[in-house]
């Protein structure tokens, strides 16, 4: 009746395909690590194929470009200096395996070497294959017998170029002469060889070996290694060769000017302590540092100042890849601190369980966070600046706190209680709430417990408060009425208990053998404690055990800071907290909010006879005062520009499985299971007739959502109200009785009263919204933040400032407004305060949602909602109109169930891997503009001079010959390669970069940009050849002339 008033609308151009957009956090099972010296960047390609650039977000660099070998045999070429790389070139090779690749600084071929022992030479511009090759059996001697196995390694000589040194895999290590095409030394060993490194003058070589050993190798004398250590090897008291070590890995061989050379390698520890974590050894001088890390190292980079190889390399840090993180170690300080890292990627620092995405958040709120943030770092970082400062990104961690600050740590025998709850992280989190207005934070944890965060600029030292609920509904098998039932709503002086000390034995739990009541599951701190700047907790709320049953998992949260509420829900029924004058308001069974409303008629369930009066007398509430909280790290909060992202971490990843009454926590492993099983649970319970629903002995509570609304169909004006969903597809309306003013709040207590009001839904609740009479989308009211702990007096005294969000001050634009709801099944829009359902659609029939949120785009709004069939969808509001279906990605593991969530402006997101999170858009105005708003990754940079070597060193220290490889590896030359070999696959990078550049402003400047940039290199490249030739022109003429002046009177027998 109120639809055609409605202005709004939502076109289809506004909505587009769903498209990716970012990555962030820790790449996925690494396996390769490379850096450009040049542009300061990282990239690390991992098992899946993905490659990620490092500062955001097997390879070499090549002038704005990246080469990258995958387990497919299969070389790419890649594009760098587009906002989004893409593949330029790809070359297959169908007959051999590839092992390495090497690719010299400031050359365009590179060296492949193939588990054959064969080494190929690839065109990195044409990505074409050379027809010189190094056959294994031309590289070793004729007399060799067996094959040397694969290439492990491939340099060319910092002294000439001319030289290319390879390493086979069973210990031969062959120096071939590029030129004359032939081997210019040999050497053996009798271990396998893992790695080699040079010395940057080229006359020596170390290599690392199979046994734990390092062999330092002569080119004078390449009959025996010059130097054997077996640095972790125990030394012989008879003189005999220390005993072997495992393998060492990969070793690094970097000098320095002022100082002993650096020997750097991974592995290689004695076989005895395997116990030991995986280690980095950093020898310099006589000094030798283990470095144990915290996972196992995937490969390690020597950052040095120079790029050149043939100079002294002075190394300055060293970067790790683990198999979960990225360190950097500071190489300046005798004590190798590691860098601080800017760009953290550790949101995997223990399993993520949920997530929730702000977008447009208050724009104050960011610099707050940063710098309260800022003073909790870690002591002991190096105070240099990181070292991989390429690119232009804008993505940083704002905060992080830690839940498990405000409960004692478990001894080794009390463990017993959480565990019959859940098998891992008694403090892991299961649900979030967080108002950026208001700044209150609210988390729901495992264990059965809430917590309720302030945030404040000022360190405090107190208590915390603590409330104990006593939420346990339990049914009997038959039903009978009883005839004395207490009031499910007492008076409100009863509700108001007296804060309590909870102390020794009441808080602990019970003996073994003695049945378990009125304990919580963990042990809140009762001794003042420290709290920093930022969150600090201000109240914990518990559910306790029952008769000796565990308290059920809570299942909603919702939290009004205008109302100074929090209710949460769970299997047993709903709980509403007072958290401002620290009193529970409300604890009761999920039917006993019907009262005579059920549709059903079903007959309110009471507790045993036996339990009667105790659950009875304990269901309203119970309370104490307990302490305290330090917030330091562990929950996580990141940025992306003006929007945020929250993350909960704990232990391990969980689902919840029902077992007799009880149920624990077990590890997804197969996603199809669970959620057919959750299809049949809801077939039986969306039943509708009366005798299914009857034997339904739970409804659990779904969605809780504070509003300002009509609660019944006769009222004529707002009201606070607390709207209530269920799993069986109702909703439920509670009618809040708060006090007239700000002055008696904290004395006066809230009423809270069923309002008689229940919708129905097919489906269990997931979300709700209001709309006003225009169809704007009205926010819930909250409180204007203010400092809890602020020193200001007037700031003390200041009144609560609450933000109500009237729909218009006009009398006839407020007189309804439209109420959205949508279960897993259907959404339904209906007019209050008339409860008449004006729309209705049935969303999915064979599948059903996961995540449905009411979000605004383009200055409208509409229902966002992600199936565990793998579509999204988005309805306008509120006339439930289809404007998006598409198939998106199948819903292959419970951790995209568990943590894709949608926020304002057509964005989304999901925990991809569980490392990494995935953002994404079906906004046409994002997608069009992504390019611009995507970080820059290719800066044009001046490549560093090479040092001048001097008239002798370049006489006396090389090769004489100026090297072309040009000229030996081209076609003209080399020839063609067998064209069975590998096979060119061209890519359509170029042609991809341009398209998603013309979709952003500066789309018609792309071309003439990359192609200005590439003119400019060549231009710069030039102009320093000239430059060189004329300082070299300019000293032969300065020379020459001194020499004239010196010799041009003296007569010929003088000489």
């Amino acid at each position: 009746q109120h639809a055609p008033q409605v202005a709004r609308c939502l076109l289809s151009s506004h909505i587009s395909h769903t498209k990716s957009t970012v990555r962030h956090g820790f790449p996925y099972l690494p396996t390769a690590l490379a850096f450009d010296p040049v542009q300061k960047i990282l990239a690390i390609g991992t098992r899946t194929g993905a490659i990620r650039m490092y500062p955001f977000l097997f390879k070499k660099f090549f002038t704005g470009a990246l080469v990258s070998a995958s387990a497919d045999d299969t070389l790419h070429l890649w594009n760098l200096r587009q906002k989004r790389p893409a593949i330029l070139h790809s070359l297959k090779f169908n007959r051999e395996r590839i092992t390495y690749c090497h690719l010299p600084f400031q050359s365009k071929w590179l060296y492949v070497g193939t588990e054959r022992g064969n080494t190929h030479i690839v065109n990195i511009e044409s990505f074409i294959l050379s027809g010189y090759v190094i056959m294994w059996n031309k590289a070793i001697e004729l007399s060799t017998k067996t094959h040397p196995g694969p290439v492990v390694h491939l340099s060319d000589s910092p002294r000439d170029e001319g030289k290319l040194l390879i390493g086979y895999e069973n210990g031969t290590v062959v120096l071939w002469d590029l030129r004359s095409k032939r081997a210019d030394l040999r050497v053996y060993y009798d271990e396998a060889i893992h790695s080699v490194a040079w010395h940057h003058e080229g006359k020596q070589f170390m290599c690392s070996h199979s046994d734990g050993s390092l062999t330092l190798w002569n080119l004078k004398s390449p009959s025996r290694p010059f130097q054997t250590t077996i640095p972790h090897g125990k030394i012989q008291r008879d003189g005999k060769k220390p005993e072997s070590c495992k393998p060492i890995l990969k070793v690094e061989y970097k000098t320095c000017k002022s100082s002993e050379p650096f020997i750097i390698f991974s592995g290689g520890l004695s076989y005895d302590k395997a116990c030991r974590r995986p280690s980095l050894t950093i020898m310099h001088g006589k000094a030798i540092t283990v470095l144990e890390m915290d996972h196992p190292i995937v490969e390690f980079l020597t950052l040095c100042e120079t790029p050149y190889p043939n100079e002294f390399q002075d190394p300055y840090a060293v970067v790790v890849l683990l198999e979960k993180d990225l360190i950097v170690v500071d190489l300046t300080q005798s004590n190798f601190p590691i860098f601080e890292n800017p760009y953290p990627i550790d949101i995997h620092e223990s399993p993520v369980t949920c997530t929730e995405y702000f977008a447009d958040c208050p724009p104050d709120l960011i610099p707050v966070l940063y710098s309260v943030g800022a003073k909790h770092k870690k002591q002991g970082y190096s105070n240099k600046e990181w070292p991989i400062s390429g690119g232009a990104w804008n993505l940083g961690m704002l905060y992080k706190l830690k839940t498990s600050k405000v409960f004692e740590k478990q001894k080794l025998g009390e463990g017993k209680s959480t565990a019959e709850i859940v098998e891992e992280d008694p403090y892991a989190v299961q649900m979030m709430y967080w108002c950026p207005e208001s700044r209150i934070f609210c988390v729901a944890g495992v264990s059965a417990y809430v917590i309720i965060y302030r945030f404040s600029k000022h360190e405090v030292n107190t208590e915390i408060a603590s409330l104990e609920v006593r939420l346990q509904y339990e049914v009997e098998d038959i039903i009978t009425p009883e005839p004395e039932i207490i009031p499910p709503f007492p008076d409100a002086s009863s509700q108001l208990p007296s804060l309590k000390n909870l102390s020794g034995s009441t808080n602990t739990v019970a003996c073994e053998g003695t049945m378990k009541d009125s304990i919580p599951c963990l042990s809140v701190k009762t001794r003042p404690v420290r709290m920093p700047p930022g969150y600090q907790a201000d109240l914990v709320i518990q559910l306790v055990w029952v008769d000796g049953e565990p308290p059920q998992q809570i299942t909603s949260l919702a939290v009004s800071s205008a109302y100074g509420l929090v209710a949460f829900g769970n299997c047993n029924g709903l709980a509403v907290v007072d958290f401002m004058q620290k009193t529970v308001l409300l604890s009761m069974g999920t039917i006993d909010l019907y009262g005579s409303s059920d549709p059903y008629q079903r007959q309110p369930r009471s507790p045993r006879k036996s339990k009667q009066f105790a659950a009875g007398r304990e269901k309203k509430h119970s309370c104490c005062e307990c302490a305290t909280f330090y917030a330091n790290d562990g929950m996580l909060l990141s940025l992306a520009p003006f929007s945020f992202l929250i993350i909960n971490n704990c232990l391990s990843p969980f689902s919840v499985v029902s077992v007799k009454g009880s149920r624990k926590l077990s590890l997804p492993t197969d996603l199809k299971t669970d959620l057919e099983n959750r299809e049949n649970s809801f077939s039986r319970s969306r039943s509708s007739s009366v005798s299914s629903i009857d034997k339904e002995s739970k409804e659990t509570i779904t969605s809780l959502y504070f509003m300002e609304s009509f609660a019944r169909k006769n009222d004529s004006a707002l009201s606070p109200c607390l709207w209530v969903g269920t799993g069986l597809g109702m909703v439920l309306i509670l009618s809040l009785n708060l006090p007239p003013n700000d002055d008696l709040r904290l004395t006066e207590p809230v009423m809270v009263s069923p309002s008689g009001t229940v919708l129905t839904l097919k489906g269990a609740v997931l979300t709700f919204a209001c709309l006003d009479c225009m169809g704007a989308l009205i926010h819930p009211p909250y409180e204007v933040w203010r400092d809890p702990n602020s020193t200001d007096d007037n700031e003390k005294t200041r009144k609560r400032k609450l933000v109500m969000h009237s729909p218009s001050a006009s009398q006839d634009m407020g007189e309804h407004q439209f109420a959205v709801v949508c279960s897993e099944k259907q959404a339904k829009v209906f007019s209050l305060p008339s409860q008449t359902c004006l729309y209705i659609h049935n969303i999915t029939e064979t599948s059903f949602l996961l995540r449905a949120d009411v979000v605004t785009l383009c200055n409208s709004v509409c229902l966002a909602c992600f199936c565990a069939n793998g579509h999204i969808m988005t309805l306008s509001l509120p006339s439930l109109r289809p404007m998006l279906d598409v198939n998106y990605l199948p819903v292959t593991d419970m951790r995209i169930a568990r943590t894709f969530c949608f926020t304002n402006e057509g964005q989304a997101l999901y925990l991809s891997s569980p490392t990494e999170i995935q953002r994404l858009t079906y906004s046409q105005e994002m997608c069009d503009n992504l390019q611009d708003m995507l970080g820059d990754l290719f800066t044009p940079v001046e490549t560093p001079e090479a040092q001048n070597r001097g008239f002798l060193k370049g006489l006396f220290g090389g090769s004489g010959q100026t090297f072309d490889r040009e000229e030996l590896f081209g076609e003209a030359t080399a020839g063609k390669a067998s064209r069975s070999l590998a096979q060119h696959i061209p890519g359509s990078g170029g042609i991809e970069g341009m398209k998603g550049a013309a979709g952003g402003v500066v789309g018609d400047l792309a071309r003439a940009r990359i192609a200005l940039e590439e003119r400019g290199q060549r231009l710069g490249e030039l102009d320093e050849k000239t430059a060189s030739l004329m300082v070299s022109a300019e000293a032969f003429s300065k020379h020459a002339h001194e020499l004239m002046l010196k010799y041009k009177d003296k007569k010929w027998y003088q000489f």
